[in-house]
Order: C-alpha cells, then structure tokens, then sequence
C-alpha cells in the first residue's frame, strides 16, 4: 500500500496556519493528521506546496510521489485537510485494509477527502488522462483582502504534483464509496477557527486514546505523566470535566490552576501561577504562563507571562509580551463573525479568540479584538482591532503600520533559535523569504484599520 497525503487549493483558506506547515501538520486537540498517517499500513509519501518540501524532507523523513513508486500499487489518497480527529484514524484504517476502490467527497466543495484505488486502477496512469473535476483552481479566499499573486505560483505547486493529479484523474472515474463511510465521517478544515471549534469538541477523546496507548503513571486521580515530569508545590487540579497529562520532562512551577482536559507536550514549561483550564493542548518546548483556556499552542512558542489567552491557535515562534490579552465573547454574547478575503463568515461560536500566524510577537499589554485573524512575521502593539497582515509593524493606537523587511525576521529567527538551541539552516531562512513573498498582497490596498 502507497499512502499519498496531498494538498488542495483550499488550503490557502486556512492562512496564516498554514504558511509555515503542511496542512496535515496542524495541530487540534493534541494531535496532528501525520500522527495518525504514521500508524496506518504502507509507504507514506506527501505531495505538499514546494516551499515546503525540503523542510518536510529534513523534519519529518518525508519524501515526494512519484509515478515509479506508485504505478500498479494500492494506493490510498488522503486530504491534508482532515480533521485529526481520533474517529478519523478508525476510518482511515477500515479504508486502508480493504480491498475495494472507493472516492469519498466533501459535499459542499466537491473536494477529494479520501480515495483507495486498486492495483488494476494504478497499472497505467498516463492513460485516459483528461481535465478532471479536481484540477481546475477554485475561487478561494484567504483571511485576508487580495489573492497571491502570479509570481509565486511556483512556491504553491505541489511536489510531486503531476502524480497525484494523475491519481486524482482515475478516482474521478470511481462514483462510489463501498466502506460505510461518508463525508461527514471524515471533516476538512475548510476555514482557520474551524481549527479551534474542532479542538474543543475532540478533546476528550484524544485524551481517552493517549491514556490508552501512552505510558503515563497516574500521581493522583486524574493526572497522569511520562518520565521525568516535575510538578511544584500547592498546584489546584480539577479533573471533574477531564484529565491532565503531561509528557516526558514537562516542568510545572508552583501555585498553579490545572482544569482538564489539558495536555502538554515534551519538555513543556508551565510557569508559576499559570492557570490552565478547559481544553489546553500545547506543543513541545512551549513556555506557558497567565491564564490559558481552550487553546491551541504550537511547538516553541512562548507566553511566559500574566494575560488571557482564550479560544485561540497560536502557531511556532511567537512570543506573546507581558499583559497581553485576546477577546473570546462579544460584549453581546452574540455569535462571532470573523472576516475572510474581506467578507464576514458566520462562526457559529459564541467563543473565538485570536488566530496568530507563525513568528509573530506582541508588544507588553497588547489587546486582541474578538475573532481576529494576525498573519506570519508580525509585531504587535496597543490595540489589535482587525485583521494583521503578515510581515508589519502594526500599532493601531499610533495610527502607524509600517512594512517589516524580511531580513529583520531572519535575523529574528537566528536570535530565537539560538536561545532554543535550534540551529538556523538554510531551509528556515528560506521559509521566511519564502513567506514573505507569498503574503504581499496582504499589505497591499484598503484600509488596514478599517473595523
């Protein structure tokens, strides 16, 4: 069997998330799509945007499709897109071992969620190759006012691309799904809060899986941890609504509020009086401090001190200063709505914080406004009343945002490291320019403070 994880178009929906990461390494709920990818039989390759690649060759041992390694095999194809939900590992594993060929589709967007071909299927791909339903771009929208431009169009092909449109190409000629499943068995990320609603309602169940199949020792009742965890003195916990765990050399100061579900990763710090409550997942090597509720924080990220943090993803490397706080509730207690390509999308969530790109750093007592979206690279100040681009110096307060070079978040990039003792290579300089390319129609037109 030859598993394929692609990309779709609609992945630009899910900026800022998804400019530093493959759609399929985004986090919910503790766990990333490659997570369950990893435990399915056969080869694993990923057809990913090309700026990606290298770093998915370097960090996760993944390679490109390619037409040899494909051509008269079993071949399951997976969207990136999934939600990495522990029902959507069960399914992938019943498809995985049958024999049958199938296609499952998303029913609004008509986009390839999973498809098995067979041996027969894969014999000759280049034969019958016509335009497929899938190949055509459709009109998408990032969370901010202008496409990408056409000069990065090769920075957004996929990696081993032309195979995977082949393979799309004979799931186009199959119109059925033999397993039982559907696509409401299996959700994509279509927008980036998605991220976040998806996360609050899977938590239980991924701690459930995680204590079943990790080696944790329960200290008392409800918490359980891995080797070399260290807890402080007088912590609070209450498991009533979930368990706490806590992975191999997590550190948790003393006088702290721990409210499950909550779930640390490797080598996590948890800072002295931090509270954390309702739903927490955080990456390995994270700094975590204040009060923190319902959110996602990925690997290396650092909120070391006081202020609220509340129904948000936050990527890698960012660093959030001293007294900084998001919104999570209107002052009506209405539903949010968030703002994409310059349109309002309806939530649906009476609860949403902020979603904050990679590399990005605010400012000592900054606020972030409800249901706002901050691109990659950027630096806060004051107020946070709308969308951020990526790549600015963004202080609303002084009525300035001023363009911020990518050298500058190079050099960023090589200081941040440093401290972590990660070393800065070539791949990572690149994915900052890289970056910085494909998200330069954000900074240009319209009002960046328009409310």
């Amino acid at each position: 069997m030859k598993l394929i994880c692609f990309e779709d178009q609609i992945v630009s929906q899910l900026q800022p998330i998804t400019y530093a990461r493959p759609a399929y390494a985004i986090t919910c709920a503790s766990y990333q799509l490659l997570d369950w990818l990893r435990l399915l039989p056969g080869d694993l390759s990923v057809a990913v945007r090309n700026y990606l690649a290298t770093l998915e060759s370097l960090d996760a041992g993944l390679a490109s499709p390619s037409d040899a390694a494909v051509e008269g095999q079993d071949v399951l194809l997976v969207n990136a897109r999934l939600v990495p939900r522990v029902e959507t590992l069960r399914h992938l594993k019943t498809i995985a071992t049958s024999e049958a060929s199938g296609v499952i589709r998303c029913a609004s967007t008509g986009a390839i969620l999973v498809a098995r071909l067979g041996k027969s299927e894969t014999t000759d791909l280049n034969s019958n190759q016509t335009e497929v339903s899938g190949a055509a771009k459709p009109e998408v929208a990032s969370p901010f006012k202008k496409s990408v431009g056409q000069s990065t169009d090769e920075l957004q092909k996929l990696s081993g691309g032309e195979t995977v449109k082949k393979l799309i190409a004979k799931a186009d000629q199959i119109d059925h799904a033999p397993w039982q499943i559907d696509a409401d068995d299996l959700p994509a990320f279509q927008w980036p809060h998605e991220v976040v609603a998806w996360h609050m309602k899977e938590m239980p169940d991924a701690m459930t899986y995680r204590l079943e199949h990790g080696n944790y020792t329960e200290t008392k009742e409800g918490v359980f941890v891995a080797e070399g965890v260290s807890i402080g003195d007088y912590a609070v916990i209450n498991t009533d609504d979930g368990p706490i765990l806590f992975d191999e050399g997590v550190s948790v100061g003393p006088f702290c509020f721990l409210a499950g579900p909550v779930y640390a990763g490797k080598k996590t710090r948890v800072i002295e009086h931090a509270a954390l409550k309702d739903g927490v997942a955080l990456g390995h090597t994270v700094k975590i401090g204040g009060e923190v509720e319902a959110s996602v924080i990925e690997p290396y990220t650092n909120k070391q001190h006081h202020g609220f943090l509340g129904h948000s993803y936050l990527g890698s490397w960012i660093n959030l200063g001293a007294g900084t706080c998001n919104s999570d509730l209107k002052n009506t207690y209405g539903k949010i709505n968030i703002e994409y390509g310059g349109e309002k999308v309806a939530t649906g969530m009476q609860f949403l914080g902020c979603i904050m790109g990679d590399y990005s750093k605010t400012a000592i007592n900054t606020s972030i406004f409800t249901g706002k979206v901050i691109g990659v690279c950027s630096m806060l100040y004051g107020f946070a009343t709308s969308n951020v681009p990526s790549f600015v110096n963004y202080a609303r307060l002084f009525g300035q945002q001023s363009l911020l070079p990518a050298e500058v978040m190079i050099n960023t990039q090589q200081r941040m490291f440093a401290r972590r003792k990660v070393e800065q290579r070539e791949c990572d300089i690149q994915l900052i320019q890289d970056m910085y390319r494909l998200s330069a129609a954000e900074r240009d037109g319209g009002d960046p403070y328009s409310l």
